[in-house]
């Protein structure tokens, strides 16, 4: 089979899910596990058509447990390695992800959010594991969590996830929510030749894997299971060379803190957003399906001559702090807006607060999108 087949070149009107499964294959994916789960299943029964078709290998498991322990055995095998989810899935998976950060396992997990807790209402869309994905697992750790708008960006931060996840052996999320995942619109794949792939450092026999013998001392370079060289993998406390290590305080202090300085060391590569607030009295923040609210409301607005602008957050985590503080510092009032009851509100108000005031503005009704009226009467009041 040509490459032209693997990567589906050209212009399409797409539901944001299958633009998902065109990312996962044209990111070079060679392993998927999942179980089905609304409304993410389109991704999942999607592949099941087209991964192996591309080369890859598609497990349907019992349940979302057996999913992520699945994915992160083949990403110890060598491959890129995928699995998708709503929230609870997430929820099940949450021990795993903790096991994939302490074995520092490239992954990529895509959570189309629905509305919860427990089985709330599988069709409906909300932002709601923005929080647990970042804090769900036990200790203290860190991920990366990035928010797709759009069914375009369902096809451009998969493939980005893909690229994070290999470049800083790290769970990467994709916070999808319902909304987006099921919204149809244009997406435009390019050229195999313009996307670009990054893969993981792999260790070859002979080689030690302590970060500080090669150039990015944050990284560690990755033994493949198979390839010659013999490594231990373990989730409990471990040295440099994988070696379980339960006495030692400067072993443990480097177990925990390595795998958090190799994510917060590169924050400011890592973290992306999206500003249009210069001479703004007024900015709205938002991340997600929201963002698109936002962003009619403030031209709306500055139709009116009011001066709003707007903030997205395209990473959720690491969280962007330097990006909001700047924001809130260049204005006299910050408007959050989430699909949810405030999630990453207290977070973005912690940079805010001593700048100025700021407000959140969640749905009007839950389970749905923001109508930018709604938005814009809101911003009337608070610049009246």
């Amino acid at each position: 089979m040509g490459e032209a087949k693997r990567i589906n070149t050209g212009t399409h009107f797409m539901m944001g899910n299958q633009a998902c499964v065109e990312g996962v294959i044209a990111a070079g994916c060679g392993f998927a596990a999942g179980y089905p789960i609304t409304p993410a299943s389109e991704v999942f029964n999607a592949l099941a058509r087209q991964l192996p078709k591309a080369g890859g290998t598609l497990l349907q498991t019992e349940d979302e447990i057996s999913a992520i322990c699945a994915a992160i055995g083949a990403s110890w095998a060598g491959l890129k390695s995928f699995t998708v989810t709503s929230g609870p899935g997430i929820s099940l998976m949450q021990e795993n992800i903790g096991l994939a950060v302490a074995t520092e396992t490239p992954l990529v997990i895509v959570d189309v959010q629905r509305l919860g807790p427990s089985t709330g209402v599988p069709a409906i869309g909300m932002a709601g594991d923005m929080v647990q994905v970042a804090r769900g697992s036990h200790g203290d750790y860190q991920i990366i969590a990035i928010c797709p708008e759009s069914p375009q960006e369902m096809f451009d931060m998969t493939v980005h996830a893909f690229n994070l996840a290999e470049e800083y052996r790290v769970p990467v999320f994709v916070m999808a929510e319902g909304f987006v995942g099921h919204m149809r619109e244009r997406v435009v794949i390019p050229d195999e030749s313009q996307i670009k792939l990054i893969n993981r450092k792999i260790t070859q026999g002979g080689e030690p894997l302590t970060r500080r013998d090669f150039l990015d001392p944050d990284v560690a370079p990755m033994p493949v299971f198979g390839r010659g060289f013999k490594a231990h993998v373990t989730s409990s406390c471990h040295d440099e060379y994988g070696m379980r290590n339960l006495q030692d305080p400067d072993v443990m202090h480097r177990y925990i803190m390595m795998p958090i300085q190799k994510i917060l060391s590169k924050r400011d590569r890592i973290v992306e957003v999206e500003a249009d607030y210069e001479g703004a009295k007024l900015v709205l923040i938002s991340y997600g399906s929201v963002s698109r609210s936002s962003r009619q409301a403030a031209a709306m607005a500055r139709a009116d001559g009011l001066k709003v602008g707007t903030l997205r957050l395209k990473t959720a985590w690491p969280f962007p702090d330097k990006e909001v503080r700047a924001a809130a510092e260049s204005a006299n009032f910050v408007l959050v807006l989430e699909n949810n009851t405030g999630q990453m509100y207290p977070y973005i108000k912690a940079e805010s607060a001593h700048a100025c005031k700021i407000d959140f503005l969640g749905p009007e009704v839950l389970g749905q999108i923001h109508d930018p009226q709604y938005i814009l009467a809101k911003i009337r009041e608070i610049m009246k």
